[in-house]
């Protein structure tokens, strides 16, 4: 497997891990990829989130990256979208010499990095700026809403505002339209830092545009316990079947197994 390090505008990075084609492996020369975008609530980049999901998507067959994105106060102006655009559309422009195939490309997004990878499938940058956008998003716990059940820091780093009505522009679930790519997205009960309500908020806004979803809900986990296992703090065998689900659930949407 190889590894590659680029440098994003703004200060961002995506790191590229792409799996060895083969002759003797013919089925599999050519994979999709998975960019994975782990959370922080745009005020860092969780180390848990990044490459211990790369790494399960690496190990199923499929290309991966992950991408650490501006947080804090540089996270204002649209910059982090900026960059996940950016990532999509290097995976995509390198396509052919990474064996990637470029219209099965996927986007992983934990807390604030599934706001931001839903984002990117359903914002816009400024002035009509060009814009790459996944065929397939994948959520764990996301900040989705700016509303009663909001995720009040991410809303903050992002708008630069204490004022909600700055917040407004940056909440998803009034804006899933049909063209939205295939959602997947899992949540907890128990989540006190992003209440379920905002999963349940764009379940509701994704049947009613008639975008393919599906939508998984456990009852017990506090927010940020990725992959679920030991190697992340947060083990648990029953939540970690999520990444299963996930990989059945995507393999189905692409049409591609290993």
């Amino acid at each position: 497997m190889q590894q590659k390090k680029f440098a994003l505008s703004g200060g961002g990075e995506l790191t590229v891990w792409l799996r060895d084609a083969a002759p003797a492996m013919p089925d599999a020369i050519l994979r999709p990829g998975v960019l994975v975008v782990p959370g922080g609530g745009y005020q860092h980049v969780s180390p848990r989130e990044g490459d211990p999901v790369a790494l399960q998507f690496a190990a199923a067959g499929y290309h991966t990256a992950v991408l650490h994105y501006t947080v804090g106060a540089g996270a204002q102006n649209f910059l982090p979208l900026r960059q996940i655009s950016e990532a999509i559309g290097l995976l995509r422009e390198n396509a052919a010499e990474w064996n990637i195939l470029p219209d099965k490309i996927a986007v992983c997004g934990f807390s604030a990095g599934g706001h931001l990878a839903l984002s990117a499938a359903v914002l816009s940058l400024p002035g009509g700026e060009a814009q790459h956008r996944p065929n397939a998003v994948l959520l764990g716990y996301p900040v989705i809403s700016a509303g009663e059940y909001a995720h009040r820091g991410s809303f903050r780093m992002l708008s630069g505002s204490d004022d909600p009505v700055d917040w407004k522009p940056f909440s998803l679930e009034d804006k899933i339209t049909a063209e939205v790519p295939p959602v997947f997205v899992w949540h907890t009960m128990e989540d006190e830092t992003v209440p379920v309500e905002n999963t349940l908020l764009l379940a509701g806004a994704l049947r009613r545009a008639g975008v393919p979803c599906e939508v998984h809900l456990f009852q017990k986990g506090a927010h940020g316990s990725s992959i679920s296992t030991p190697e992340v703090n947060a083990a648990d065998p029953h939540r970690n079947h999520w990444v299963k689900l996930a990989l059945e659930w995507l393999g189905e949407t692409f049409q591609t197994y290993f």
